[in-house]
């Protein structure tokens, strides 16, 4: 009889630690899933501002041809 008792309540124990392990595996996956959302979040903005650096370095370029088209054309005044 003590036997079952004891048994009944290690099954009970690990019944539990079971119950504990599964929540905590259900609550890492729930955050596994929104550190994957935050990384596509973080990627399509890290795109955005590639693009944006790519569009400021091209004017910036078009700036720097614009003011050698300037001085070329004032010195060429001047003589």
């Amino acid at each position: 009889m003590y036997n079952t008792m004891e048994n009944q309540t290690m099954i009970e124990r690990l019944d539990v630690r079971i119950d504990q392990i599964l929540e905590k595996c259900k609550n890492l996956k729930n955050e596994n899933e929104v550190l994957r959302n935050e990384i596509v979040t973080l990627r399509a903005e890290k795109e955005i501002k590639d693009a944006e650096v790519e569009k400021l370095i091209e004017d910036n370029s078009m700036k720097d041809l614009e003011i050698e088209d300037i001085v070329n054309k004032i010195e060429s005044m001047l003589g």
